[in-house]
């Protein structure tokens, strides 16, 4: 099982790339790959068969250290779906040959996602485990979602697909919700063991529902029905194979594995019978309406979803039998009555009914395929859909007026219903082979040369043979689906019927005769049913309800978001800090941990660092230039500086300098572009008010620190960190080792929330697309303009620049003595980056600290040379480095799994190295390397989105012009000054 789900996988990656070559002939690629699948669950039939008990099961260790299996069963239940899916995918895939044109660019697509469909749909069949299952089941909704949007120009099919998507979607994660809460119940996400279990009681009911919801809404039900017609704008194969054998199958069969457990949960039987019974009726009542022939047979689908629920969802065992075999009838006779749509439509270049006229006698092949599928839809003798409606009469008959008396009214109403819309089954199979074949008088004649290709009947007839040949091999089919009977409790009389196409005369056999008898007069007497429905019509649609729904959603959320969403930074702040005084505050009002003893400093020399740093917050809200406001919240910054350093943190200290160091040069380089003062063009409003609310949000933060310390009742594990910084890290520095090995996890996790800052920051700078490469300018080239531009200044020197790019600078921007400083002491700061990379695992500092020591040098070049020298200095990209650092730690983090080991397991070597004496090297090391890459490319990317692309701009666009180039050091633009 394994195996053919991962090359069904793999399949569907290479078909695409063989659509290349042989154009529509991969359709028949795909369908041996499908059928390689059929065969192989054929091979599996006597292991399946013999016992529920001893079902193949086939278990995948995929990550053993987080318990991540791949756990896949076939038993009774699960070999009936993937011979449908598998046997019907390849005779889908081999039509699709002949439905499409061979030149159509599409096909390679089209075949690799119905391939991936079909892998997707094996999967939760054979799935084991509720997770597993349910990745499967939304997988099938994303691949439907593509198939049936396939013609990505038509609105109708995107809007189809949507609708599907959303529907089916939403039902999924409500059924997730239910998953979980089974497989919490029942302590384990094993299906059988959940079954096992049957876990009862109130959360239990309202798991069941919970799951009930997506299973319903996968399978079109009642109210959730109206997604299903819509799909029909996709093409006819998706049709065929999706809402026919495959997609709408997946919730009836999870309500045929749930129901031997669950089916006595209170309001189990009555909600799925009367949702059943509901979509039964009207979605036969909706296609004696209907005048397309590909949603006649839609709404026939959602009929027939209708009759499959109330059988499947029953729990016993004659109506699990019952299920079985009408599930396989109706995938059948469903899948090949929409090929035989496909052909029509192909072939006479519509379905319009009230169109086609003579198809019967230029298409007798054709028709008499149709007949003897309509024939099984109708439950006509000796067809296999005739011995499935008898077997479902019986459950019925058995449940409503069992021998001992003690029947059951909603298997009594159940029965009514399903006789009712039989009915309505047989009108509607009559309508669609009169509307497709019979010679109507009055209609234009289609062309001469309207014929069916003999090459596209052979699926549909493959079909229809094996309906045929299935009614009297009946005996045959029950020894395959008897073992599904078999996963439902025994009850009395339960397991004496055997499917058969002859029980002789009994209630059973009156009933299908009546039903025959009610569809053909309803036939006959088509024109006064439509009166009827005319008189009855209500105009209300559940397509068009969604649809306004969702207008309305739309409506709603632009109304919000133009309340909210008033582009004012500000109001934004004023919001979410209002939010977090009231909630926090209240939950203050009503706490009870307050500390008893608050000590205020340690040193002396605290409070002074304390005062220093509420002067600065104070004085920055009094500044009226934003450079000034900028350097006094730096000091509030350095202060923090100041207090880590005193504590004894010098890792924390390093760290915090630096990181106000470089966010004070990148609010510098935003400050550029911004006017000197504040206030020039937006002034201050509503000060009384900002006020009070960082007043408040100050106070509020202070008591959340002292409840916060008074609330811990348990020794800290962080008190154990320096031992285990020793044995686990074999390191000193706590703080470092507990970045990368302690805690990597979530350092892990600031590394992608770092990326993907400066990836956003990067994104709303550059307006003419992401380029990641800054300007080049060769030596040769300067120096030649260097050289000429000397020529003509008679004041020129001939001394040459310090740093390369400084050529590039207007003199007047120049700072010589600038230039020197970094020339010379630039390679000296690169190797102290590199000393705290690596002698930060015992010593103070880190891949962290030295990242952005490193990105300091290359912020000196930036100050120094402009854009032209960082990009002299840092001849690579800065996303280059952001993606090197994150492989390099993901690829750390996982390579540990190919020894054996957990995540992140860390291990150390010693040695001896010429001139260096004992080496010892720890692997987190390597994680601390992608650390200082991601940093690096961080700084560079700040340096060249807010610096070298603010420049550009700034000079727009224009090129190098040695000697006035608007990239100047800071001291020399608007900003700044």
């Amino acid at each position: 099982m394994i195996v053919v789900l991962a090359v069904l996988a793999l399949a569907s990656v290479l078909v695409p790339f063989l659509a290349r070559y042989m154009g529509g002939r991969v359709f028949f690629v795909a369908s041996a790959v499908a059928l390689g699948g059929f065969i192989h669950t054929l091979a599996l039939s006597p292991a399946v068969l013999t016992s529920v008990a001893d079902a193949p099961v086939e278990r995948l260790s995929w990550i053993p250290q987080l318990q991540l299996t791949l756990d896949l069963r076939m038993d009774a239940l699960s070999w009936l779906l993937t011979l449908i899916v598998t046997g019907i995918g390849a005779l889908v895939l081999l039509y699709c040959g002949t439905y499409f044109r061979p030149t159509d660019p599409t096909v390679g697509r089209f075949a690799a996602v119905l391939l991936a469909f079909v892998g997707a749909m094996y999967g939760l069949v054979v799935a084991d485990d509720v997770y597993l299952l349910f990745v499967m089941w939304e997988a099938t909704s994303v691949f439907s979602y593509l198939l049936i949007g396939h013609y990505t120009s038509r609105r109708a099919s995107r809007g189809a697909a949507l609708e599907a998507l959303i529907t089916t979607t939403v039902g999924g994660l409500v059924m997730l919700v239910g998953l979980v809460i089974l497989a919490v119940q029942a302590g384990s996400s094993s299906i059988p063991v959940i079954l096992a279990e049957t876990p009862s009681g109130a959360l239990t009911t309202t798991a069941i529902f919970l799951v009930l919801v997506g299973a319903l809404s996968k399978s079109a039900i009642v109210p959730l029905h109206f997604w299903l017609p819509g799909a029909m704008a996709a093409p006819t194969p998706v049709s065929a194979y999706l809402h026919a054998a495959a997609m709408v199958k997946a919730g009836v069969f999870l309500v045929l594995r749930l129901a031997p457990a669950f089916a006595d949960v209170p309001g189990w039987r009555l909600a799925l019978v009367a949702l059943g019974v509901a979509t039964m009726v009207l979605g036969g009542w909706a296609a004696l309406r209907q005048t397309d022939l590909k949603l006649l047979l839609a709404y026939g689908t959602v009929s027939q979803l209708g009759f499959l629920v109330v059988i499947s969802g029953y729990g016993t065992r004659d109506t699990a039998l019952a299920a079985a075999a009408l599930l396989l009838a109706h995938a059948l006779f469903k899948s090949g009555l929409f090929l035989i749509v496909g052909i029509i439509d192909v072939e006479a270049g519509t379905r319009d009914l009230r169109a086609l006229t003579g198809l019967g006698r230029r298409m007798p092949v054709v028709a008499g395929i149709a007949a003897l599928l309509l024939a099984s839809m109708a439950g006509v003798p000796p067809l296999f859909g005739f011995v499935a409606k008898e077997a479902v009469l019986h459950g019925l008959l058995v449940a409503a007026a069992p021998a001992d008396g003690a029947g059951d009214p909603v298997a009594l109403a159940a029965l009514i219903g399903v006789v009712l819309g039989s009915t309505l089954t047989v009108a509607y199979a009559l309508r669609f082979f009169w509307g497709a074949f019979r010679t109507k008088p009055g209609v234009t004649a289609l062309a001469d040369d309207v014929r069916a290709r003999p090459s596209m009947t052979v699926a549909s007839a493959v079909l229809a043979t094996a309906s045929l040949a299935l009614g009297p091999l009946a005996a045959l089919a029950h020894r395959g689906l008897r073992e599904v009977a078999a996963l439902a409790p025994a009850r009395p009389r339960a397991y004496e019927y055997e499917l058969a196409l002859w029980h002789g005369v009994g209630l059973e056999l009156g009933l299908s005769i009546l039903t025959i008898a009610g569809g053909v007069g309803m036939f006959l007497a088509r024109t006064r049913v439509e009166r009827l429905q005319a008189r009855l019509s209500t105009g209300v649609d559940a397509s068009d309800a969604y649809w306004r729904t969702m207008s309305g959603v739309d409506r709603i959320a632009n109304r919000v978001t133009t309340l909210t969403q008033r582009g004012s930074l500000p109001f934004y702040l004023a919001v979410i800090l209002s939010v977090f005084v009231l909630g926090t505050g209240a939950a203050l009002v009503f706490t009870d941990t307050w500390p008893t003893d608050v000590r205020l400093w340690d040193t002396p020399a605290q409070v002074a660092v304390g005062a220093v740093m509420i002067g600065a917050a104070i004085a920055a809200t009094r500044a009226e230039k934003r450079f000034a406001a900028l350097i006094v919240v730096g000091v509030t910054g350095f202060g923090m500086t100041a207090i880590f350093a005193m504590g004894g943190a010098p890792d924390l200290a390093i760290t915090q300098a630096l990181v106000e160091i470089v966010t004070l040069i990148a609010f510098i380089l935003v400050l550029r572009r911004l006017p000197a003062r504040l206030g020039d063009r937006h002034g201050s409003t509503h000060k009384l008010l900002r006020a009070i609310i960082g007043i408040s949000v100050g106070v509020v933060m202070a008591l959340v620190a002292l409840v916060a310390s008074a609330s811990r009742t348990a020794e800290p594990i962080s008190a154990a960190w320096p031992a285990l910084s020793r044995v686990i890290g074999h390191g000193a520095n706590v703080v470092n080792v507990a970045l990368v090995d302690l805690r990597a996890w979530d350092t892990m996790g600031e590394l992608a929330v770092v990326i993907a800052a400066a990836t956003g920051v990067a994104s709303l700078l550059f307006l003419r697309g992401r380029t990641d490469s800054l300007p080049r300018v060769p030596r040769a080239e300067l120096e030649r303009t260097v050289r000429d531009r000397l020529a003509r200044d008679a004041r020129g020197s001939q001394r040459s620049a310090w740093i390369l790019a400084g050529l590039t600078l207007d003199p007047r921007n120049r700072s010589i003595l600038l230039e020197v400083v970094v020339r010379l002491t630039f390679h000296a700061v690169i190797v102290l980056s590199l000393y705290l990379l690596f002698a930060g695992h015992n010593l103070p500092g880190g891949g962290f600290a030295g990242g952005l020591v490193a990105g300091l040098a290359l912020v000196a070049r930036y100050l120094a040379g402009g854009r032209y020298e960082l990009g002299a200095a840092a001849p690579f990209s800065a996303g280059a480095l952001l993606g090197a650092g994150i492989l390099i730690a993901t690829g750390y983090a996982l390579a540990p799994l190919f020894v054996g080991a957990e995540v992140m397991t860390s291990t150390y070597f010693e040695g001896q190295l010429w001139l260096l004496g004992d080496v010892e090297f720890v692997t987190s090391t390597i994680f601390d390397i992608g650390v200082y890459l991601v940093v690096v490319g961080l700084v560079l990317d700040v340096l060249r989105s807010l610096g070298a692309e603010v420049d550009r701009q700034g000079r727009g666009g224009q090129a190098l012009t040695v000697g006035g180039d608007a990239s100047a050091p800071l001291g020399a633009s608007e900003g700044a000054r």
